[in-house]
């Protein structure tokens, strides 16, 4: 290997901590806002509906490089102090994949069947004992599908932090490009074989809680055959 190309796939490598900790940190912040905002939209309060359908639709209706800009630069110069651009990333995906993740887990909690709501009224369960016993258990096996795009796509969008400098993967490759002009082929493919590896990661993680999670509810884990047939696909 030449010293050229070492020192490429180093400097890449080197961006590899961040992507991942901006990646597991807007994870971590879009399931935690997706559950609050997605069960807020089922609130018999209409205040309580109305904030929460303001947040899911204005971070799903504004471009996410303009959110991350407002963060980073507008508020600094509005209330006087910066974030690190790291952590001023995460908050960004995590908001942004959050309004997206509400509406997974708000239609994953309505397609519950209702039989399953009155067998839990009753049995004298109380609202929160109905929710966090019977619905909630069943709708997060039927979330975890979509949650993984939505975990894969925030992952690719931390190559947004670029903007910002906040020392992941795509920053490190864009250094690397007027000192090795000749080599982009290879700036550009240790880039991509960083987030496949990344992706791939994730999906297996949640194709494995997908299948312990139903198993739990007593459902058979589809077959690669019958997901593949489902999808329209000829083995």
């Amino acid at each position: 290997m030449s010293d050229s190309t070492s020192n490429i796939i180093s400097t890449i490598l080197s961006g590899l901590g961040a992507t991942v900790a901006a990646a597991a940190g807007g994870i971590a912040l879009t399931i935690v806002l997706a559950f609050v905002a997605g069960l807020a939209m089922l609130s018999r309060s209409r205040a309580v509906r109305f904030v929460s359908r303001v947040y899911v639709e204005g971070f799903r209706g504004t471009s996410e490089v303009v959110q991350l800009f407002w963060l980073y630069f507008v508020l600094p110069a509005m209330v006087g102090f910066k974030l690190v651009p790291l952590f001023a990333g995460i908050i960004v995906l995590g908001l942004n994949h959050g309004a997206y993740g509400a509406e997974i887990v708000r239609g994953a909690v309505q397609s519950v069947p209702r039989a399953q709501r009155e067998g839990a009224v009753a049995l004298s369960f109380s609202p929160a004992q109905r929710m966090f016993r019977v619905i909630l258990p069943q709708a997060v096996v039927e979330m975890l599908p979509p949650f993984n795009n939505l975990f894969i796509q925030l992952m690719k969008s931390t190559a947004l932090l670029y903007f910002i400098s906040a020392g992941e993967i795509t920053e490190k490759g864009e250094l690397l490009r007027p000192l090795y002009g000749s080599q982009l082929v290879l700036i550009y493919g240790v880039e991509l074989l960083c987030y496949l590896a990344i992706a791939v990661v994730i999906t297996t993680v949640m194709r494995l809680l997908e299948r312990v999670l139903a198993k739990r509810l007593g459902r058979e884990p589809p077959s690669r055959e019958k997901a593949f047939a489902k999808a329209g696909v000829i083995t």
